[in-house]
């Protein structure tokens, strides 16, 4: 298990067993790849950042990544594979949040990305990731930097 602070200074936690910390989390956040580079969002307030979001009620967390992505994004998941969850433990509230990586297989314009401005593609994330204004918080700890790790060993 993986424990640090996050941007705003939060403990994480972060673990690639099978849901450590919930069996049904709350949140979802997808690590995606399409055609040799890496597909994330433009969301409006955060910026740049990798698809996810909250699972809605009747909704299990591997669904609401598949629409996640379709929403902020318009990509179709080949292949979604669960890589670990973690929990941080806010001011003010738990997360508890499972990442995935998923290859994509289409990639279509829609009229709306809800809360993003749409796909971003990427060959690579920037080294220097945590001091670029335009991209979230959200890629700026270390859960980004560890799954990353993870995938490139067993999947990219």
């Amino acid at each position: 298990m993986n424990v640090f602070k996050d941007y705003y200074n939060n403990k994480v936690q972060l673990s690639f067993l099978d849901h450590p910390f919930s069996k049904k989390p709350k949140h979802v956040w997808v690590i995606c790849r399409y055609k040799d580079k890496w597909l994330l969002t433009d969301h409006k307030e955060r910026g740049i950042e990798f698809p996810g979001g909250k699972v809605e009620p009747g909704e299990s967390a591997d669904q609401a990544a598949v629409r996640e992505v379709m929403e902020e994004t318009g990509a179709t998941i080949q292949k979604l594979y669960y890589i670990g969850q973690y929990k941080v433990d806010g001011r003010h509230d738990t997360v508890v949040k499972n990442v995935y990586f998923a290859e994509i297989n289409a990639l279509q314009p829609q009229s709306t990305y809800y809360e993003t401005k749409g796909p971003v593609l990427l060959k690579k994330i920037p080294a220097n990731v945590k001091r670029k204004n335009n991209f979230s918080f959200i890629m700026k700890d270390a859960v980004l930097e560890s799954c990353m790790l993870r995938i490139k060993k067993s999947y990219v």
